[in-house]
């Protein structure tokens, strides 16, 4: 499943802290990076891949922004780690958006489940890795399997 190592930071103005303030004094970002560890099921066995997590100020009347920082071959992730989760968006037309009653916890839930049930090859953000799943599953295993070897270990 997962393991979560880090802890939430934020930007007091320290030497070292990951969180970064923004233009406004006002306004302050937090931001979380953490592992998704993924054992046991699926493509995805083994890996280790890491998220990065901004929290807006105005959350939780608006979702959290999260970027994988692993490369991946994924249908709903793209190389260069935007995530396609309707959880993470504002507006969802099939009513699974984000709401403020919505945690962090839930969004480490659903960045799990895209290793495992919610694994969409149908409506992909990823076209080209959903092409070739739908092509040729061994290749698609092979690749995802590289990457892992390359990128997540």
């Amino acid at each position: 499943m997962l393991t979560l190592a880090s802890k939430l930071k934020r930007d007091d103005g320290l030497k070292g802290s990951r969180a970064s303030a923004t233009a406004s004094d006002s306004t302050r970002r937090v931001s979380v990076r953490d592992r998704l560890l993924v054992k046991d099921e699926g493509y995805y066995q083994g890996g280790k891949f890491q998220f990065e997590t901004e929290v807006p100020d105005a959350y939780n009347m608006v979702p959290p922004k999260v970027k994988c920082l692993t490369r991946i071959w994924h249908p709903n992730i793209t190389e260069t780690g935007e995530i396609c989760l309707s959880l993470l968006r504002e507006h969802s037309i099939d009513g699974t958006g984000w709401a403020p009653t919505r945690t962090l916890k839930d969004v480490v839930w659903g960045l799990n489940s895209l290793f495992t049930d919610l694994l969409n090859f149908d409506d992909p953000l990823n076209i080209e890795a959903a092409e070739h799943h739908l092509r040729d599953k061994e290749d698609f295993r092979n690749k995802v399997e590289d990457y892992i070897k390359r990128y997540a270990r």
